[in-house]
């Protein structure tokens, strides 16, 4: 799978699905939380949080269509830039 942004987790930390955070990591070079994503995965019958690390609008844009696929579905909630 190739994805559209960097894409990882956050060391030293547990999300529910007992693994790291997710975490999208935007151009701006900011580390700071410029949205969260919360997903649904129909498959798997799972659900899971995913920050947004220094992501433009148009980078919001671009990982929510990823997101919203016929599999998964996907809400955004942005962040205005401070």
């Amino acid at each position: 799978m190739i994805y559209p942004l960097d894409y990882g987790y956050l060391e030293g930390t547990l999300a529910a699905d007992r693994g790291g955070i997710d975490v999208w990591l935007g151009s701006s070079g900011s580390h700071a939380i410029s949205g969260v994503i919360v997903t649904v995965d129909l498959h798997k019958r799972d659900t899971e949080i995913k920050l947004f690390l220094g992501c433009a609008e148009d980078e919001n844009q671009t990982i929510l269509a990823f997101h919203n696929t016929s599999a998964m579905q996907a809400i955004l909630v942005s962040r205005p830039p401070q």
